[in-house]
């Protein structure tokens, strides 16, 4: 949906927060959710879908008249995509997730593949109108490669030579149908990129001379034009939780990947949790007591503490960083789970929605980004007395992003 009706700016929300790996369990869950959520949101203007789709659904979906179909479902209930979210290869939900959401990676033709038929779906259901997306994982994970250098370079280089192969199919589609499609790489703790300065040094040292090579060669042109194209089609994702547990200021980031020519293909809005640590070690007993229930089996929950003298110290995971809690010298953690976005405290807990409130009124001054997606994906695991019902949970987060974005 536009945020107002003469707006550039699109909004939805993740799908990913509904379980279901299959086109069947997909579909499922959004004729259960996305009409009601129209209706009480823009009952007289189309509704956007930010869509999740794992591989085994992007491949049911081309199947037989099923891409068809529901392209004729979309225009019925008067809804359009315009945003994929490609980083989650497989089960998401209700299982053991972990590292293995970065599996297969960038450095993998399964990854190329998967890519692939997303943007292919993508464009088929995008408006004429609209570039789209396809969100992805940060290259890699970080810690399957860290400790050795030679490996590293070799899975930046092949991931670079895969997203230009990616590229190639996306400026074939645009000249058969005039529709701009990237790829949105998704930076976040403990991925292969992570940060701003990472983002730019993978442009600046290895997509840009690397892939841009490599298209060069496929589409026979100079590799000037070939970097140009490159920046067009791979974009960066925002997601407000990630840049936040890192400690980045919306306003240095935006700036920082203007300079460098980078674009930002979405905006993902979700908050992560962040407290303060105090040196008394009875409320450090209480942190980790409220703390404990995050803690969870499905997702990983880096986090990230921020000390004294600045420096950032990472954990891999919420469940081993809180036994270091009692000893900490940090002045503040930060963690990588996505809180409901419309609350600010959790009693001695807070969460990072400011961060959003100041992006909301950066896209406003300029135009980074036109594409905006709620992504709280962790409903199924958040404590149960942080839980309401799902639907009014989306209908609020919404209803919250609307208000701050106007208010701004």
């Amino acid at each position: 949906m536009k945020i107002t009706k003469d707006s550039k700016f699109h909004l939805t929300y993740c799908s990913n927060i509904h379980p279901g790996e299959s086109w069947l369990e997909v579909f499922a869950n959004l004729e259960k959710y996305i009409p009601e959520l129209k209706s009480r949101l823009s009952p007289n203007e189309p509704f956007g879908i930010g869509l999740r789709l794992a591989d085994i659904a992007a491949k049911q979906l081309l199947e037989s008249n099923n891409l068809p179909q529901f392209k004729t479902w979309l225009t019925q209930q008067d809804l359009y995509v315009f945003t994929l979210n490609g980083f989650p290869y497989g089960g998401f939900h209700r299982q053991v997730v972990k590292d293995q959401v970065y599996a297969p990676d960038w450095s993998t033709q399964e990854r190329v593949n998967y890519t692939l038929n997303l943007a292919h779906i993508l464009a088929v259901l995008l408006p004429k109108e609209l570039d789209g997306g396809i969100s992805t994982l940060p290259l890699s994970y970080k810690p399957w490669w860290k400790k050795d250098q030679e490996t590293f370079e070799i899975v930046l280089k092949n991931s670079c030579l895969n997203i230009a192969s990616v590229v190639v199919e996306m400026i074939r589609i645009r000249e058969k149908t005039g529709k701009i499609l990237h790829i949105d790489l998704e930076p976040e703790p403990d991925g292969l990129i992570e940060n701003t300065s990472e983002v730019i040094d993978f442009y600046q040292n290895w997509l840009l001379p690397i892939g841009g090579n490599e298209l060069s060669k496929q589409l026979n042109i100079e590799q000037n034009l070939a970097e140009t194209k490159l920046l067009e089609h791979v974009r960066v994702c925002y997601d407000t939780c990630h840049f936040s547990v890192e400690y980045e200021e919306p306003q240095s980031v935006f700036a920082r990947l203007q300079s460098a020519g980078i674009k930002i293909g979405k905006v993902q809005i979700s908050a992560a949790i962040k407290v303060k640590i105090p040196a008394e070690a009875e409320k450090r007993n209480l942190i980790v007591e409220r703390l404990s229930p995050f803690a969870e089996s499905t997702y990983l929950h880096q986090v990230i503490e921020r000390r004294s003298d600045g420096t950032l110290h990472h954990y891999p995971d919420l469940i081993t960083a809180l036994p270091h809690l009692e000893q900490s010298i940090a002045e503040e953690w930060r963690t990588h789970f996505h809180v409901p976005i419309f609350i600010h405290d959790y009693q001695i807990l807070q969460s990072t929605q400011d961060d959003i409130v100041t992006v909301l009124h950066l896209l406003q001054k300029n135009n980074a980004c036109s594409h905006l997606e709620i992504e709280t994906y962790t409903w199924d695991v958040l404590p149960s007395e942080m839980k309401i019902d799902l639907l009014n949970s989306i209908q609020r987060e919404y209803e919250w992003t609307l208000k701050e974005f106007i208010v701004n």
